[in-house]
């Protein structure tokens, strides 16, 4: 936090509101040069504060009504490198996380129903060696879900 300043923090904000609004509209909304906009946007990615502007795709509107939490127990933690690789392989696994606790890894994943959840369960993340056992949480539906405040 201590590299970002007062115009970092408003130019994120502006984004949030609409990835795709124009520098030149963030310029004019807080009274800073277009340049300024561009050069502070660059920064932040260069940094790696800003990873990319991307849609935020409905997952329900598309198709993928199910959702789960699901937690991995690893046969030996250190190959958690090779299975992470593995399951990126895995388009339905939209996220991962290191975790402490009974889990090495835990992930979400998406699916169209429940035939299509059970097959990526058992018959893709199940397949990957290395992987002991696996937990998971029906998702429900997502109350809300935002990035950090500034």
């Amino acid at each position: 936090m201590d590299q970002l300043d007062e115009f970092d923090i408003n130019i994120i904000k502006e984004l949030e509101k609409d990835g795709r609004m124009a520098y030149s509209a963030i310029a004019t909304n807080l009274k800073i040069s277009n340049t300024m906009v561009h050069q502070r946007i660059n920064k932040l990615t260069e940094q790696g504060i800003l990873k990319g502007i991307k849609p935020v795709i409905d997952e329900k509107k598309v198709g993928y009504d199910w959702g789960s939490f699901t937690g991995l127990t690893l046969n030996k933690d250190q190959d958690s490198g090779r299975i992470i690789e593995e399951l990126k392989k895995i388009p339905e696994i939209t996220e991962c996380y290191f975790i402490t606790g009974s889990f090495t890894l835990y992930i979400k994943i998406i699916a169209k129903n429940h035939e299509h959840m059970r097959k990526i369960l058992y018959e893709k993340i199940d397949n990957i060696p290395g992987i002991a056992k696996t937990d998971s949480i029906m998702e429900l539906g997502c109350a809300f879900k935002r990035n950090v405040s500034l």
